[in-house]
C-alpha cells in the first residue's frame, strides 16, 4: 500500500521517539523499582532528591509514552491505513481489533492511571504510591504496544529500511 511521503516520514519519526521513550522508561522503570516501592519508602519522597526525581522521570516518562502511542502513533497509522480520523475510544477500539492493543478499556484505565499519577500525587502518598506500583506492571504493556506499532510499519515497508 502507497502511502504519501509527510505520512511516511511523520511515522518514521514517531517510531523514533517511541523507540526512544521506551529505553528511557525501561531505565528508568528499573533504577526505581530496585526495591519495592512501599508506604515508607513512597514517604521519604519529601527528603530524597534523588527519590523524588526518579519518580518524576518514571511519571513524566509513563505518560509521554502512553501518550505518544494512543494520541499520535496509532492515529497516524491509522490513517496510513486509509482509516478516517476517529475520536480516541474508536481509535481504541480499531487498535483493538487490529490486535495492537489488548483491550481499548486497559488503555483507558492506563490513561486514568496516567492522569492520577500526575496530578494526585502531591497531596496523598498512598495515591502515588498505588499508582506507580500499578503503573509498574503496564510498563511491559506499553512496550509491547510501541514494538507491535513499529513491526507494523516495518512490515509495509514504511519505515525506511526497504
Amino acid at each position: 500500500m502507497k502511502i504519501e511521503e509527510n505520512t511516511r516520514l511523520r511515522l518514521q519519526f514517531l517510531s523514533r521517539v517511541v523507540n526512544r521513550e521506551c529505553k528511557h522508561l525501561s531505565k528508568t522503570t528499573d533504577r526505581l523499582f530496585i526495591e519495592p516501592f512501599s508506604q515508607e519508602r513512597a514517604k521519604t519522597i519529601i527528603n530524597n532528591d534523588d527519590l523524588s526525581e526518579c519518580v518524576e522521570a518514571f511519571v513524566s516518562r509513563f505518560s509521554r509514552l502512553q501518550d505518544t502511542l494512543g494520541d499520535k502513533f496509532i492515529p497516524q497509522l491509522l490513517k496510513a491505513l486509509g482509516e478516517k480520523p476517529a475520536a480516541v475510544m474508536d481509535n481504541l477500539d480499531t487498535a483493538e481489533r487490529l490486535e495492537w492493543i489488548e483491550s481499548a478499556d486497559e488503555w483507558l484505565a492506563i490513561r486514568q492511571l496516567r492522569n492520577q499519577m500526575v496530578h494526585d500525587y502531591i497531596e496523598d502518598l498512598e495515591v502515588l504510591r498505588s499508582a506507580i506500583q500499578t503503573a509498574q506492571r503496564f510498563v511491559p504493556m506499553l512496550i509491547n504496544v510501541a514494538n507491535k506499532l513499529q513491526d507494523e510499519i516495518q512490515k509495509r515497508g514504511w519505515d525506511g529500511r526497504s
